[in-house]
């Protein structure tokens, strides 16, 4: 072994945070388009707290798809 080794690189977390990120919105998207069977239930508190959960997913995967886009 050689004291001047190549450290390994931080590229193979890449696309594990890209897969997340894509997942995340995956699932907001699909809160999102279930929503709106809540409020047609009259379970609006359920409703908007899905609606929450959604955006805040929303959020946490699009972070982590510009952070994968940096590299």
């Amino acid at each position: 072994m050689s004291a001047h080794e190549p450290s390994p690189s931080p590229s193979p977390r890449a696309p594990s945070g890209r897969l997340v990120g894509l997942l995340l919105v995956g699932i907001a998207v699909v809160l999102l388009v279930s929503s709106p069977t809540w409020f047609a239930g009259d379970r609006v508190v359920v409703g908007v707290a899905q609606l929450l959960v959604a955006v805040v997913l929303a959020a946490a995967g699009a972070f982590l798809l510009r952070r994968a886009a940096r590299g």
